[in-house]
C-alpha cells in the first residue's frame, strides 16, 4: 500500500510515528517560509508541514508548486501543532504531519469550481456539477451522503437476514406490461420485432417466488420508469423491494416499522416510536387532501357541506345540490397574502377544473371578501368557531366534488405551508419525523374518458374479503388491501397483500378491468397457471431507497443521493446519454429511423 494512515485516523497517540499519507490536496498555504498542504481523502483531513530546513529544496520547490486537488503521497512524522494551533474542526486537529518527502501521483488542472469550500461549492449551478460528477462527489457533503447510503444498505440487509429473508436477483429484462407507467424497451436481435421491456417493479417475479416457496424475500432492486423527471424521481431507481407468505397487512408494518427503527438507528441515531400511527385513504383526504399528509404541522381542511347546503351564496349552493362538497381551511397569518401568491392559488384550483378560487381575508377586524354578504349569520358562526378564525388568517374555500374539492385544498395547503415557513411564521424542527400509515384505499378507480374502471395501485392487489361480491355489483365501494408508509408528506413506500387465488386475479382482469381474454393471456397467463399450483396467500411491499436516503440527508433532491443521476430531462451530462448509435446497430435490430438523426458531430 501507498499509504500507513488515512487522513482522519491521526491522534496524539501517534506521535513521533513516520507515517505515509495519500490523497488529494485539500488546500495549500505559504506562511513564513514553512508551506502547509492539508491532505485529503475518502476518510478526513490530515495537515502536512514543510519545512525547508528538514526537505531538500526540490521537494520544498515541488510543494509550493502543488495546486488544489492534485494526488500526493507524502512521508513524514507525526509532531504535536505548536501551542494555540489545534483545529477543532477536524478530527486529526491536534497533530501535523513534518514531511520528509513528497511524491506526486497526478496533477490536477484548475477545476471548473471548487470542491474544498462548501459555500461556494454549494452555489454551483447543478448542471455544471453534473457533468463535472465525478469532482462534485469530492465535496465532503456529497461524499457523506454516499457513504450514509452504503451504511443504510447493510444495515437493511442485515435486519433482513434476522428476520429470515432471502435475498433473490430478480430479472432486469422482462415482457412489456404496458398497464403501469411507460416502460423502456429492449429490441431483442434474436427474434426481430419483439422487445424486452426494463422492469418497473420486480412484482410479477416477487410473487412467482412466494409461489416457488420463498417465503420471505427482499432485493435492493433496480427499477426503470420513463416518466418526467421530478426532485424525487429518476428514469432509473433503486427501490427496498420485498414479499412475504402467510401474513396479513399487520405482519407486514410490525416488519417494515422494524426496518426503518433500525435504519434511523445506524443512519442518525434516533430512536422512532413505533407502532406508527394508521389513518385511511378517507380520513387522509378529508383532513389534508392529499394521501401523503405532512402532519407535522396543523392548517387542516373542513367540511362545511351541510352549512351552505342552503346557502344564500349560489356556487356553494350549487356544488352540494350536484353531489359536491364545501370544505375549507385556515391558513393563519396569511391574511397578508400578496396578490401574486393569490393567483398562484388561483391556479392551482383552476388546474383540477375550478373556476376560480374563493377566500376571506381578515384584517382589521373585519373580513373582507365579496362573497361574505352573501353568507347567512349561522354560517359564518360556522366559520367562525371550527376554523378557530382569528385577526390575521386567509381563509380558502373549495366547492366541488369531493375528491377534486380535497385535492384542491390539499395543494393549496402545502403552498401556504412553504410560504409561511419562509416567513419564519411555522417552524418545523429538522430532526421531528412523522411516521404514519395511509391504509383502506380504495381498490378502483374510475376513468371518464376511457369509460373503464383501472387499478388505483396495481391489479394484483388483493380486495378487502368482504368486499369482493361488489366487484361484479358496485366496483366504486370495493376497498383495497393497499397501505402506503409515509414520513413528512413523502410517500416511502407502497405495498399489498396480493390476490393469490386465479378466479379472482381472472375476474379483476376480464371484468372488472375489462382487458381482453387473450390480452389477459398473453401478458398474465403464467401468473394465472402458476396460481393454480397451489399459491400462498402473500403480500409486500416497496420503499423507495433513494426517497429513504434524501430524508436522511435533509435534501430536497434524490439527485443529491444518487452517484451518477439523470438531469431533469433525463440525460447524463458526464457521458452525454442518452446518444445516437451507429447505423449498423440500428440495422442489426432491424430497426428503420422515423426522425431525422441527431448526429453531434455532423
Amino acid at each position: 500500500m501507498k499509504r500507513t494512515h488515512h487522513c482522519n485516523e491521526l491522534r496524539p497517540a501517534h506521535i513521533g510515528q513516520v507515517v505515509t499519507l495519500a490523497g488529494w490536496v485539500h488546500s495549500r498555504r505559504d506562511l513564513g517560509g514553512l508551506i502547509f498542504i492539508d491532505v485529503r481523502d475518502r476518510e478526513g483531513r490530515t495537515q502536512t508541514v514543510f519545512d525547508p530546513s528538514c526537505v531538500p529544496a526540490d521537494v520544498f520547490e515541488r510543494a509550493g508548486a502543488l495546486r488544489s486537488e492534485c494526488v500526493v503521497s507524502i512521508t513524514g512524522k507525526v509532531r504535536r501543532r505548536p501551542e494555540g494551533t489545534d483545529n477543532p474542526k477536524i478530527a486529526t486537529g491536534e497533530v501535523e504531519v513534518l514531511a520528509q518527502s513528497l511524491d506526486v501521483l497526478n496533477v490536477a488542472d484548475v477545476l471548473p469550481f471548487p470542491v474544498d469550500d462548501p459555500e461556494i461549492a454549494s452555489k454551483v449551478n447543478e448542471e455544471l456539477r453534473l457533468k463535472y460528477r465525478y469532482l462534485d462527489l469530492r465535496r465532503p457533503e456529497m461524499s457523506r451522503n454516499l457513504r450514509l447510503r452504503s451504511r443504510v444498505a447493510t444495515a437493511i440487509r442485515v435486519f433482513m437476514e434476522e428476520q429470515g429473508f432471502l435475498e433473490v436477483e430478480t430479472p432486469v429484462l422482462f415482457k412489456s406490461t404496458p398497464e403501469g407507467a411507460r416502460e423502456f424497451l429492449v429490441p431483442n436481435r434474436r427474434e426481430p420485432g419483439t422487445f424486452y421491456a426494463l422492469p418497473q417493479s420486480p412484482q410479477q417475479f416477487k410473487q412467482m417466488l412466494m409461489v416457488a416457496g420463498v417465503e420471505r424475500y427482499y432485493q435492493l432492486a433496480r427499477c426503470f420508469r420513463d416518466e418526467d423527471q421530478r426532485a424525487d424521481r429518476q428514469l432509473e431507481f433503486t427501490q427496498l423491494d420485498l414479499e412475504m407468505s402467510f401474513v396479513e397487512r399487520e405482519d407486514i408494518y410490525r416488519l417494515v416499522e422494524g426496518v426503518l427503527q433500525r435504519v434511523w438507528k445506524v443512519a442518525l441515531d434516533a430512536d422512532i416510536a413505533t407502532p406508527f400511527k394508521r389513518i385511511s385513504f378517507e380520513e387522509a383526504m378529508n383532513r389534508y387532501g392529499i394521501d401523503k399528509p405532512d402532519t407535522r404541522f396543523e392548517m387542516e381542511l373542513a367540511d362545511f357541506t351541510e352549512d351552505f347546503r342552503a346557502s344564500g351564496f349560489k356556487v356553494f349552493k350549487e356544488a352540494v345540490a350536484n353531489g359536491g362538497v364545501v370544505k375549507a381551511l385556515n391558513a393563519k397569518g396569511m391574511a397578508s397574502a400578496t396578490q401574486g401568491q393569490i393567483e398562484t392559488m388561483t391556479e392551482y384550483a383552476k388546474s383540477f377544473g375550478a373556476r376560480g378560487l374563493a377566500y376571506i381575508k381578515v384584517e382589521g377586524g373585519e373580513w373582507k371578501s365579496p362573497i361574505v354578504k352573501f353568507f347567512s349569520d349561522a354560517e359564518k358562526s360556522a366559520l367562525a368557531t371550527r376554523l378557530k378564525i382569528e385577526e390575521g388568517d386567509l381563509i380558502l374555500f373549495a366547492a366541488d366534488q369531493w375528491l377534486t374539492a380535497c385535492e384542491i385544498l390539499g395543494k393549496i395547503r402545502l403552498y401556504c405551508a412553504d410560504i409561511l415557513k419562509a416567513a419564519g411564521k411555522l417552524v418545523i424542527p429538522q430532526d421531528r419525523f412523522d411516521f404514519l400509515w395511509v391504509v383502506d384505499f380504495p381498490l378502483l378507480s374510475f376513468d371518464k374518458e376511457q369509460n373503464r374502471w383501472y387499478s388505483s395501485h396495481h391489479p394484483f392487489t388483493a380486495p378487502v374479503p368482504e368486499d369482493i361480491p361488489l366487484l361484479r355489483t358496485d366496483p366504486k365501494k370495493v376497498r383495497g388491501q393497499h397501505y402506503d408508509i409515509v414520513v413528512n408528506g413523502v410517500e416511502l413506500g407502497g405495498g399489498s397483500i396480493r390476490i393469490h387465488q386465479p378466479d379472482v386475479q381472472k375476474l379483476v382482469f376480464e371484468e372488472v378491468l375489462r382487458l381482453p381474454p387473450e390480452t389477459v393471456q398473453a401478458r398474465f397467463g403464467y401468473m394465472l397457471e402458476a396460481f393454480r399450483y397451489g399459491a400462498p396467500p402473500h403480500g409486500g411491499i416497496a420503499l423507495g431507497f433513494d426517497r429513504l436516503l434524501a430524508i436522511l440527508c435533509g435534501t430536497p433532491s434524490i439527485r443529491d443521493v444518487i452517484a451518477f443521476p439523470k438531469t431533469a430531462k433525463g440525460t447524463d451530462l458526464m457521458t452525454d446519454a442518452p446518444s445516437s448509435v451507429d447505423p449498423k446497430q440500428l440495422r442489426e435490430l432491424y430497426i428503420e429511423l422515423k426522425v431525422p438523426r441527431k448526429d453531434k458531430d455532423s
